[in-house]
Protein backbone atom coordinates (compact mmCIF):
# COMPACT_ATOMS: atom_id res chain seq x y z
CA UNK A 1 0.00 0.00 0.00
CA UNK A 2 1.48 3.21 -0.94
CA UNK A 3 1.23 6.04 1.88
CA UNK A 4 3.22 9.37 2.95
CA UNK A 5 3.86 9.89 6.50
CA UNK A 6 5.15 13.28 7.78
CA UNK A 7 6.90 14.08 10.86
CA UNK A 8 8.65 16.63 12.80
CA UNK A 9 5.57 18.89 13.86
CA UNK A 10 6.09 20.08 17.14
CA UNK A 11 5.34 23.17 19.48
CA UNK A 12 8.02 25.81 19.09
CA UNK A 13 8.63 29.61 19.97
CA UNK A 14 8.34 32.19 17.75
CA UNK A 15 12.36 32.53 15.34
CA UNK A 16 12.20 28.86 16.09
CA UNK A 17 12.85 26.34 13.72
CA UNK A 18 11.80 22.79 12.51
CA UNK A 19 12.33 20.29 10.13
CA UNK A 20 9.56 18.05 8.61
CA UNK A 21 9.74 15.14 7.27
CA UNK A 22 7.91 13.04 4.21
CA UNK A 23 8.87 9.55 4.16
CA UNK A 24 7.39 7.34 0.87
CA UNK A 25 6.50 3.81 1.13
CA UNK A 26 4.98 1.51 -1.72
CA UNK A 27 5.61 4.60 -4.87
CA UNK A 28 7.25 3.16 -7.48
CA UNK A 29 7.60 6.10 -9.25
CA UNK A 30 8.38 8.74 -5.87
CA UNK A 31 11.41 9.89 -8.14
CA UNK A 32 9.49 10.04 -10.88
CA UNK A 33 7.09 12.98 -9.17
CA UNK A 34 7.16 15.88 -7.85
CA UNK A 35 6.64 17.03 -4.11
CA UNK A 36 4.72 19.56 -2.63
CA UNK A 37 4.00 20.91 0.47
CA UNK A 38 0.64 22.00 1.67
CA UNK A 39 -0.75 23.76 5.51
CA UNK A 40 -4.00 23.79 6.69
CA UNK A 41 -4.57 26.08 9.87
CA UNK A 42 -7.80 26.19 12.03
CA UNK A 43 -10.65 28.12 9.99
CA UNK A 44 -8.29 28.79 6.89
CA UNK A 45 -8.23 27.05 3.47
CA UNK A 46 -5.50 24.52 2.55
CA UNK A 47 -3.03 26.51 0.94
CA UNK A 48 0.38 25.62 -0.85
CA UNK A 49 3.94 26.27 0.49
CA UNK A 50 6.57 24.70 -1.94
CA UNK A 51 6.90 22.19 -4.52
CA UNK A 52 9.87 20.66 -5.62
CA UNK A 53 11.11 19.20 -9.17
CA UNK A 54 11.40 15.48 -9.13
CA UNK A 55 15.23 15.79 -9.70
CA UNK A 56 15.02 17.87 -6.20
CA UNK A 57 16.69 21.10 -8.79
CA UNK A 58 13.93 23.18 -8.86
CA UNK A 59 12.38 24.50 -5.87
CA UNK A 60 9.01 26.96 -5.60
CA UNK A 61 7.85 28.94 -2.60
CA UNK A 62 4.75 30.51 -1.41
CA UNK A 63 5.52 34.26 -1.00
CA UNK A 64 4.59 33.58 2.52
CA UNK A 65 7.46 31.31 3.56
CA UNK A 66 10.08 32.14 0.03
CA UNK A 67 13.34 32.82 2.22
CA UNK A 68 12.39 31.22 5.44
CA UNK A 69 11.38 27.62 4.17
CA UNK A 70 13.40 25.56 2.62
CA UNK A 71 11.71 22.30 0.47
CA UNK A 72 14.27 19.38 -0.58
CA UNK A 73 14.28 15.51 -0.79
CA UNK A 74 16.48 12.71 -1.26
CA UNK A 75 15.40 10.48 -3.76
CA UNK A 76 17.73 7.36 -3.09
CA UNK A 77 15.85 7.20 0.70
CA UNK A 78 12.35 8.06 -0.78
CA UNK A 79 12.27 10.69 1.50
CA UNK A 80 11.37 14.44 1.61
CA UNK A 81 12.07 17.33 3.72
CA UNK A 82 10.54 21.29 4.37
CA UNK A 83 12.66 23.15 6.62
CA UNK A 84 11.14 25.64 8.54
CA UNK A 85 12.76 28.74 9.91
CA UNK A 86 12.22 32.15 11.62
CA UNK A 87 8.73 30.87 12.33
CA UNK A 88 5.73 32.85 13.75
CA UNK A 89 2.66 32.15 14.82
CA UNK A 90 1.04 32.29 11.43
CA UNK A 91 2.97 29.58 10.51
CA UNK A 92 0.80 27.26 12.89
CA UNK A 93 -0.92 25.23 11.22
CA UNK A 94 -1.39 21.19 9.94
CA UNK A 95 1.10 20.34 7.44
CA UNK A 96 0.87 18.16 4.45
CA UNK A 97 3.24 16.28 2.04
CA UNK A 98 1.99 15.15 -1.25
CA UNK A 99 3.61 13.21 -4.01
CA UNK A 100 1.53 12.35 -7.26
CA UNK A 101 -1.87 11.35 -6.20
CA UNK A 102 -1.32 10.90 -2.97
CA UNK A 103 -1.38 12.85 0.11
CA UNK A 104 -0.14 12.15 4.20
CA UNK A 105 -1.88 12.68 6.93
CA UNK A 106 0.01 15.44 8.21
CA UNK A 107 2.12 16.68 10.88
CA UNK A 108 0.65 19.69 13.01
CA UNK A 109 3.33 22.73 14.11
CA UNK A 110 2.62 25.10 16.31
CA UNK A 111 4.52 28.39 17.32
CA UNK A 112 3.18 30.01 20.16
CA UNK A 113 5.38 31.83 23.49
Amino acid sequence: EAQLVESGGDLVEPGGSLRLSCAASGLTSFSDDGMSWFRKAPGKALEWVAKIDPSGRTTTYAPYVRGRFTISRDNAKNVGFLQLNSLVSEDTAMYYCSVGEYLGQGTQVTVSS
